[in-house]
Formats: structure tokens, sequence, C-alpha cells
């Protein structure tokens, strides 16, 4: 399991995080993301590289600082 902690400076709210899980979730269904959209950081828990991860949240529409 690697830890990763990304800023998402375009997280607003609760819908912005459960998009950004699902996000994460499709590349690796037992990651474990919590996304906080008051302080724009989300902790991230995976089996999958890093790259991957960016690479989905990115797809999703946000973008990472």
């Amino acid at each position: 399991m690697t830890s990763l902690q990304l800023t998402v400076p375009s997280m607003a709210c609760s819908a912005c995080a459960e998009t950004i899980t699902k996000a994460v979730q499709t590349i690796d269904p037992e990651a474990k993301v919590e996304a906080n959209p008051k302080t724009k950081r989300v902790a991230i828990e995976t089996q999958a590289p890093q790259e991957s991860v960016a690479q989905a949240i990115t797809a999703a529409g946000y973008l990472i600082s």
C-alpha cells in the first residue's frame, strides 16, 4: 500500500470529493480515499502508482497542485 497526499484546489464540495473518490477507485477498487473539500487535500491509500492516481483525478476534471 502506498499513501499519497495530494492537493486538489478545484475540489469545492462533497460532490467533488465523491467524484474524486470514484475516479481513484476505478483504477484501484480497494483504495481508501479521504477527500476534504475544506482543506483541498486528498489522502489516498492505494496499490496503484501515483501517476495512475493523478491521471484518474485529472481525467475526472480536477487539477492537482
